[in-house]
């Protein structure tokens, strides 16, 4: 599940583009000045990036510039009405790696988005495995041994996040970072609550894997062990 920042000053287009990508099951951020965008960019992890061009404070081109010499690697699809070789040159020479001219059908947009994802490590595949789990991406489907088990957004979110990466270990702070909206009032106590949760379906429908908390570093994927766990401080 994409984690999407959305810097777009016409607030009518941020709420269209916001619904059709929460239909997708997107964590989509909105903000409408190029400043904050690009101090969002410094602070947070985000999949894809899709920025308008002409923006109050800092422009899409200046944003963009500012997050590649940072080392910026997500996708940026930037958005404006304007259409010469030469600004879309301006863009893709700021980085951007994909280009839309306004108006633009929906459909369209939403073609770029994936297509663009499917580049991001990680989003190459619709099903995504573990031992005996299972999880389909846009079927929004998450089964044990070939049994669907039903999990809430934020549980499928994270499971989804663990099973792309399931040879890493991810802090609190991480998974804040990338599961839940910077906009967000979650706390690690979210995390920890949401990871009981997942735990104890994958229990209950015998799965050998579960979520492993390693104690002052963080969870992961792995096989599960008997006995109480100690949560990451």
């Amino acid at each position: 599940m994409a984690k999407v920042l959305l810097v777009e000053d016409d607030k009518n287009l941020c709420r269209v583009v916001s619904d059709m990508l929460g239909f997708e099951q997107f964590v989509t951020e909105v903000v409408h000045d190029g400043q904050e965008g690009s101090d969002r960019l410094r602070l947070y992890e985000y999949d894809l990036v899709i920025l308008d061009w002409e923006l109050p404070n800092m422009s899409g081109v200046e944003v963009c510039k500012k997050y590649r010499a940072a080392g910026g690697t997500s996708s940026v699809l930037m958005l404006t009405g304007k259409s010469t070789i030469v600004d879309k040159e301006s863009g893709f020479d700021a980085g951007a790696d994909d280009y839309l001219t306004k108006p633009f059908d929906s459909r369209e947009l939403m073609a770029r988005i994936r297509a663009l994802l499917r580049r991001a490590p990680g989003y190459k595949s619709n099903l995504l495995t573990f031992g005996d789990l299972s999880l389909e991406t846009k079927e929004h489907r998450f089964l044990v041994a070939g049994v669907e088990v039903p999990l809430l957004p934020k549980e499928f979110m994270l499971m989804e996040f663990l099973l792309k990466n399931p040879d890493q270990v991810f802090s609190q702070e991480a998974i804040l970072n990338k599961v839940w909206s910077s906009e967000s009032d979650a706390s690690i106590l979210a995390i920890r609550s949401c990871v009981k949760r997942i735990r104890k379906k994958l229990e209950q429908h015998g799965s050998s894997f579960t979520v492993k908390a390693l104690y002052g570093v963080g969870y992961r994927i792995e096989a599960a062990e008997a006995g109480p766990q100690s949560e990451p401080e």
